[in-house]
């Protein structure tokens, strides 16, 4: 089996379907969440979808993508991290330093399933139910990943077309120089894993 630590982004894109005549895929999430993956606290990602995503509504359409970070006051205390851990924004850049790949996802229809799942996430539970019941219709995608720290940090300028109310973005094609590392061992990976699975099954 490949060795996460040894894997390029660029040998990575070329042998899945990601790569787009347009560039390759960015799913926006909230920095603090961001950050929480990279520190190897989180493996969920939950969406219900922008006003701009389409007719065909929210998909987890790709199954590698970096995360872009996005920023609004106030996120720190939609989580149940502690005030210090606040990321603030870079002025005019966007800065890439995880990405993932999707192991497992779904359309949860039962908020209670999310309760053994707590410490794969640092989401406030009233903010998921916010979500889940938001526009009369119930309902939450989730998404577990695997997570990979990308070196050197991946720096980009702030373009409008990275805007707007939607979960996709097409950022442009990495630098071969990055490299990706696994943020956390098979082992953890495997456990957290089974965790969802057994929670879903």
């Amino acid at each position: 089996m490949e060795n996460p630590a040894d894997r390029s982004i660029s040998n990575t894109l070329k042998t899945g379907i990601e790569k787009r005549q347009s560039g390759v895929p960015g799913f926006k999430e909230w920095a603090i969440v961001c950050d929480s993956i990279a520190r190897g606290e989180t493996s969920l990602i939950f969406r219900k979808g922008g006003i701009a995503e389409g007719r065909d509504g929210f998909q987890f359409k790709y199954q590698r993508f970096f995360l872009f970070p996005t920023y609004f006051h106030g996120q720190i205390e939609r989580t149940r991290l502690s005030s210090y851990r606040e990321v603030k924004a870079k002025q005019d850049t966007v800065m890439i330093s995880v990405f993932v790949e999707v192991e497992f996802t779904t359309l949860l229809r039962d908020l209670n399933l999310l309760r053994p799942l707590e410490t794969l996430h640092v989401m406030q539970a009233s903010v998921l139910e916010e979500r889940f019941h938001y526009d009369h219709r119930e309902g939450l995608y989730l998404a577990f990943v695997r997570a990979y720290r990308i070196s050197p940090v991946w720096t980009l300028p702030l373009r409008p077309s990275y805007g707007g109310c939607r979960s996709w973005v097409a950022l442009p094609y990495p630098p071969d120089e990055l490299q990706m590392e696994a943020i956390l061992s098979d082992e953890e990976q495997n456990q957290r894993r089974l965790l969802v699975t057994d929670t879903f099954t």
